[in-house]
């Protein structure tokens, strides 16, 4: 899969899961953690490696290396861990389920990953989520949200974007006229129109509706969303509209908002350095670089803090100034 070599994180090698294991048991046993020795050997080995430390870790020790992290480490540094060990395959399915468990449901974390996920990964997440906590993902957020925001969730869970193929010029001038009329030049707003449209149509299609729009309206489609739709619905469908423009722009635009201001939104910053490092980081770097006037190894240096800083400066892999 080429989409996967554009990370920060790749495998390590030589390695040695039994080495590793080692290394880890006696950074963490008897008195005082060794911070370092944890922070260096986890941000250097990719997910698949880290599940074979864990199992080395267990036939060596008789211990649960997760369980260990959790209480020799606190704090963010403990989370962003804690994280990387997580698998792969269920690191979607954790997110979703903690963003609508218990009182409030996390919205942001519904927007991110549905708009950002491709069909197959969604697909995939449903999968792994009736696997895993035996319920069916779909039931789960529509017992948690409503309106718009709730049915266009529920068009992305379905995973039926059409496949990218040739683009028919006349649908997409059509399409362009369908969303003017919904949008600017109605008395209100259709926004099912606008949830059919970016919700099901390939993305090379809608970079040309995209295009078209601007050119009949004299607005970006995301001008448009933002002046006719409010709450969580225009934040769902500016962010879808940013993911098929640039998944990796949308992204160096997440971590940018997650540290900008006072204080910082330190599970978004996680759950994106990690969930990207093996997939498209080194790309998310480059649009931040070009998109914010400075580098997202800069922002994380001036914005974290102490060993959580060190891991995720490594997971970053470098500075692009």
């Amino acid at each position: 899969m080429a989409k996967s070599t554009r990370g920060t994180v790749t495998a390590f090698s030589p390695f040695d899961a039994r080495a590793d294991a080692e290394a880890l048991r006696k950074a963490m046993k008897g008195m005082g953690t060794d911070e370092d020795t944890i922070l260096k050997i986890l941000t250097s080995r990719n997910n698949a490696q880290r599940q074979e430390i864990a199992s080395a870790f267990k036939t060596l020790f008789g211990r649960d290396l997760v369980d260990d992290l959790k209480s020799e480490l606190t704090g963010k540094f403990e989370t962003l861990m804690v994280s990387l060990m997580r698998p792969t395959y269920i690191f979607d399915a954790h997110a979703l389920k903690h963003a609508i468990k218990g009182a409030g449901t996390n919205e942001k974390v519904l927007t991110e990953i549905l708009a950002s996920r491709t069909p197959a990964e969604v697909r995939n997440i449903k999968q792994v989520y009736l696997q895993e906590y035996e319920a069916n993902l779909e039931d789960k957020i529509t017992g948690e949200t409503s309106g718009y925001f709730q049915r266009m969730l529920v068009v992305l869970l379905q995973a039926n974007r059409d496949p990218d193929g040739r683009v028919d010029e006349g649908l997409v001038e059509q399409d362009a006229q369908v969303l003017f009329r919904a949008g600017e030049l109605k008395w209100g707003t259709d926004e099912e129109k606008f949830i059919t449209i970016l919700g099901t149509r390939s993305i090379s299609h809608l970079r040309r509706v995209f295009d078209k729009y601007m050119t009949i309206s004299g607005f970006q489609i995301e001008e448009t969303i933002d002046r006719e739709t409010s709450g969580d619905l225009e934040k769902l469908l500016l962010a879808v509209v940013k993911c098929i423009r640039s998944v990796p722009a949308y992204f160096a635009e997440t971590l940018y908002y997650s540290m900008k201001g006072a204080g910082t939104d330190d599970d978004t910053l996680i759950r994106v350095m990690v969930s990207r490092s093996e997939i498209d980081l080194l790309d998310i770097r480059q649009e931040f670089r070009k998109n914010f006037a400075k580098s997202l190894h800069q922002m994380i240096q001036k914005d974290t803090s102490g060993d959580y800083r060190k891991a995720l400066l490594l997971l970053c892999g470098g500075d692009d100034d």
